[in-house]
Order: structure tokens, then sequence, then C-alpha cells
């Protein structure tokens, strides 16, 4: 059974209250609900983990060295300017999947951009929650 660690970064918790219109009304605990559902029917161990702080996101990656198969993450705001969760990511070596439920690229400008991507192994956005699902999915059949 592989072990995944699920990141979601600021302002995550907030899903169902802020901008309805780009997220919907489904609220984060609800969603969260459904993803650990889709874990156990994929036969994951799943651990999720939601912060609005950059630092402590960076020591739960750091944590997971030697812990965690995988990881998925959406890291809010964060996934355009932290070079330093970044460079988290590419230090512990675990195949990390970049998720968004919104289609980044098709936002304001600012979000188009990612700096997390080039340290992940694939980038799911655009689908709502179910980009988390795709997510799950893509790790269960990373080096399989």
């Amino acid at each position: 059974m592989k072990k995944i660690l699920f990141i979601l970064g600021p302002n995550l918790n907030m899903v169902g209250i802020r901008d309805v219109g780009t997220y919907g009304s489904e609220t984060a605990v609800s969603i969260n609900e459904q993803v650990k559902k889709w874990a156990e029917e994929l036969e994951i161990d799943l651990e999720i983990y939601q912060s609005n702080h950059e630092g402590d996101i960076i020591d739960k990656i750091h944590a997971a060295y030697g812990n965690k198969d995988g990881i998925i993450i959406n890291a809010g705001a964060l996934t355009h300017y932290s070079y330093a969760l970044a460079d988290a990511i590419s230090s512990v070596h675990i195949p990390t999947v970049e998720t968004h439920m919104s289609n980044i690229g098709a936002r304001e400008e600012f979000r188009r951009k990612s700096v997390i991507s080039p340290v992940c192994i694939g980038t799911i956005a655009g689908f709502g929650k179910f980009s988390y699902y795709l997510g799950l999915k893509a790790l269960t059949m990373h080096n399989s």
C-alpha cells in the first residue's frame, strides 16, 4: 500500500466559502472526506495536511522523507512564488504531483506561472475536486 501525503496550502481550508465562482460551494471538509474515500478505493494510505504557513508546509515535506511514497500538493498561492517550497520538494526526492482545482492557466496572469512545476512529476489542474482524484491515480500508476 502506497503512503501518500496530500498537502493543501494557504486558504484552501476556506474552499466552499471563498471565491465560490472559481472553487464551488462544496466545503473543504466535504472534499477532504471524498478524497479519503478515493484513497481507500485505490488502496492508498493517505495523510491530509493543510496549513496557511509556508514554513510548516516545508517542514511537513521534509518529514515525509523516508516515510511517504508520494506527495500530492495544491500549494495555493505559494505555487506562484515559493522557491523555498520548490527546493523542499526537490530535496526529498519523493514523486510529487502538483494539483489545482481551477485551471491556473486560464486565470489572472500572476497565477499562470508555477515555480513548483519543474520539481514535480506532473501537474493536474482545472477539474475541481477531481484534480485530487487524478493526482492520487497518477501516483498509483507512477513507477508501479
